[in-house]
């Protein structure tokens, strides 16, 4: 889908800059005249506006996207007029000639119901009005009629009629993107929620009777596990922001081993190389803790002996890499690659194909986890995280006072 997304907006613009810039009534700033011909200076500027156009649509169709766009979209068209509708309201007016909004919004039923554009004159007793024509184009996304574009002009235009209906199209195109924005952030959202709801029964059960354990014979050490748990739990289901830092997942990762260590004592060993300059570094939330359960799970899993996990961080230019290794049983690696791109766990666990999927959705699919195994191996998994991606911010975590 991505691919036609693309190559239909590739298609619509050089239309868009050959086709009926011309028709504009804007001379050409001298001051561009090192752009060539006025044809290639007709395609930079289409391009440029388009640009400018596109990141409020990407947001969806709403009164403040439809503001910000209206006048780049009109500028795109030269129109004297021009407004974007939802299936219920007119949202934006750019232009002359607002008071034949009550005439248009009259006519959008129709479009709404045959997905249908039409071209026709407006009713004006006012002789100053300069628009007499309008062209009502209606906005798509996966076959279903989002809104409309409306283009008004003094003159009948069988060229208007067609750029207006291209540009829609392009519209409808940014509105689709907005779309799979809006699932992917829906479906990443489901992920975490489904992925507190498995954190909370097991661990917190263990967690919760390790501590009792302590009460009589050292209620000092039942006390700083207590906070070590408060403190982790309020983390794990916070609720500002899908993003975090590396510095406050791994402090995360280190209470949850305090309390894990509290259970197995000295059959667990941790060691942690951490580079100081990677800890800003933004990431999903959530996203290596269950790396690190689940190396603990293998790692002591039928073993009767110590279990010895390590965790390194370290730069990676515009990378940090960031390996979680045990030295526990390890695993087939053509079992490991079934369970992946199956997507399940055969314990029913989160770990590795829940954070897989997350980083590939976020970063991309050269993100997903690198992992080396074997049988009586252990396991290693590394996570490369770009330092910047746009759209993945941290929110600042909140210590208890």
């Amino acid at each position: 889908m991505s691919g036609f997304l693309a190559g239909l907006c590739i298609a619509i613009l050089p239309f868009l800059a050959a086709g009926f810039w011309l028709g504009r009534r804007t001379a050409r700033p001298q001051s561009l005249g090192d752009l060539g011909t006025p044809v290639e200076h007709a395609t930079f500027q289409t391009l440029h506006t388009a640009s400018l156009a596109a990141p409020p649509l990407r947001a969806g169709l709403t009164e403040e996207t439809a503001r910000r766009s209206a006048g780049r979209l009109r500028t795109l068209l030269g129109t004297d007029a021009l407004c974007l509708t939802d299936r219920e309201q007119l949202l934006a007016w750019d232009g002359v000639g607002a008071h034949h909004r009550t005439e248009i919004m009259a006519r959008l039923a129709g479009a709404l119901d045959t997905g249908r554009g039409e071209a026709f004159p407006l009713t004006c007793d006012a002789p100053d009005c300069p628009v007499r024509w309008a062209v009502l184009t209606p906005l798509t996304v996966d076959d279903r009629v989002h809104g409309a574009l409306v283009v008004c002009a003094p003159r009948e235009s069988a060229v208007l009629v067609r750029a207006a209906g291209e540009v829609a199209r392009w519209v409808s195109v940014q509105l689709e993107l907005a779309d799979l924005d809006d699932s992917r952030t829906r479906l990443i959202e489901a992920e975490i929620k489904a992925l507190r709801a498995q954190i909370s029964p097991h661990f917190i059960f263990n967690s919760l009777a390790v501590i009792a354990s302590f009460v009589r014979t050292d209620p000092e050490r039942a006390r700083e596990l207590l906070l070590e748990f408060a403190d982790f739990t309020r983390y794990s289901f916070r609720r500002h922001g899908d993003f975090t830092t590396l510095a406050d997942e791994l402090h995360a990762i280190d209470q949850y081993l305090a309390l894990v260590r509290a259970r197995f004592g000295d059959r667990l060993s941790v060691t942690l190389q951490i580079a100081p300059e990677v800890l800003p570094v933004a990431l999903p939330f959530l996203c290596l803790q269950p790396l690190v359960e689940n190396a603990v799970k293998h790692g002591l899993e039928g073993k009767a002996d110590k279990c010895h996990i390590q965790i390194t961080a370290r730069d990676a230019g515009a990378e940090a890499l960031v390996v979680i290794e045990d030295d526990g049983a390890g695993m087939d690696p053509v079992l490991l690659g079934r369970i992946l791109a199956a997507g399940v766990s055969p314990s029913g666990g989160i770990g590795l194909c829940n954070v897989d999927d997350r980083l590939r959705q976020v970063y991309g699919d050269d993100h997903g986890l690198v992992i080396e195994t074997a049988p009586g191996a252990g396991m290693k998994v590394s996570a490369r995280l770009p330092k910047y991606q746009p759209g993945v911010h941290s929110a600042a975590r909140r210590t208890p006072a």
